[in-house]
């Protein structure tokens, strides 16, 4: 049922993700970053390529071609971190906020219409239970 519902997501998410130009590790890229810049608030470079692949549960070198599409695009910034050369710190420039946003307000409003098919019960139950399961 969950493989069944990943699915649905993914059909839903595809043609937003089109709209927009961003493939779905860039969404993800994009998502990690902006979660930091809230945390941190001052939009400085918050994370390692390596530490961000770490997060995404991505190899570090599968992402390399998604970075440097996203850092075309002016979405993200990498920066050599001071204190090591050979490592890039990466930001999420404006343009990236910016896009970033515009596809998580278009996910979250075809989420809301997916879950308007539940009762308000089934879906606040619903709603409880992935918080719990991803944790």
């Amino acid at each position: 049922m969950v493989t069944r519902l990943g699915r649905r997501l993914i059909a839903i998410e595809q043609p937003i993700l089109a709209e927009h130009g961003v493939t779905m590790w860039g969404y993800i890229v994009l998502s990690a970053l902006a979660a930091l810049t809230d945390v941190s608030g001052d939009g400085e470079p918050v994370r390692t390529q390596a530490a961000l692949a770490r997060a995404i549960g991505a190899d570090k070198t599968r992402i390399i071609g998604v970075l440097d599409d996203l850092q075309e695009r002016g979405y993200i910034e990498r920066r050599p971190d001071p204190a090591d050369r050979r490592v890039h710190l990466l930001a999420l420039a404006d343009a990236g906020r910016e896009v970033h946003r515009a596809v998580r307000a278009a996910i979250r409003r075809e989420e809301e219409r997916l879950l308007g098919e539940l009762p308000a019960e089934d879906r606040a139950a619903f709603l409880r239970v992935l918080g719990q399961l991803q944790a």
